[in-house]
């Protein structure tokens, strides 16, 4: 059985990092936990818009606190818990959670031929990534590198759901989640725009 959290090696992580920068998306590898937060957090710049979407990597470095705590940002998640069960303004949670100016998360799976793979439950994320965000920020753990899409697809179901589901139960009394919708970013097209963190430790699923 595959081992899903066991670490990408040197070669492996440069490989991807060059392959992601083929693709139009920037890459680096930080030194460890606290600087990939720092890295994470120099891109956004004090004042911005930015939308920390869902992540277990995001909390374990403390970027989701300091984003919505701070108050150094427009923190888009405030905004959204002010709005929880108001019907009235779904429409427009949807509408400030597809296009935040910043968004940032982690991905599920990052093959060494630089496609990024983010599964979702109910794919409130996906929009922003895929195109509604000027800049988009992923944090991820080089144990989520994988050879190729079919591999990263089995990550996904073989580890990632999983855990989440745990996850999900603990947090919102549900019975599990599920993989309803996967977004393969192939290719960037506007410079600059996606950048990749990565951590060389086991973060998220």
């Amino acid at each position: 059985m595959t081992d899903w959290k066991k670490l990408a090696s040197k070669e492996e992580i440069q490989e991807t990092i060059e392959a992601l920068k083929n693709n139009g998306i920037s890459a680096e590898l930080a030194k460890n936990s606290q600087d990939a937060k720092q890295k994470a957090l120099n891109l956004i710049p004090q004042g911005s818009e930015v939308m920390n979407m869902t992540s277990v990597t995001l909390d374990s470095l403390g970027v989701s606190k300091e984003i919505n705590e701070s108050g150094n940002y427009n923190a888009v998640r405030k905004k959204f818990e002010s709005m929880y069960g108001d019907e009235k303004k779904k429409r427009e949670m949807k509408r400030i959670g597809s296009a935040p100016e910043y968004a940032i998360g982690s991905a599920h799976a990052v093959t060494q031929n630089g496609e990024i793979l983010i599964a979702s439950n109910t794919g409130s994320q996906l929009p922003a990534y895929a195109f509604g965000s000027d800049k988009v920020i992923f944090v991820v753990g080089t144990h989520k590198i994988v050879k190729n899409r079919d591999e990263g697809i089995k990550r996904i179901y073989e580890h990632s759901l999983i855990l989440e589901s745990e996850r999900a139960k603990k947090a919102y009394g549900i019975p599990g989640s599920s993989v309803n919708k996967i977004l393969i970013i192939n290719k960037e097209n506007s410079p600059n725009r996606i950048h990749v963190i990565f951590v060389n430790g086991v973060l998220g699923f």
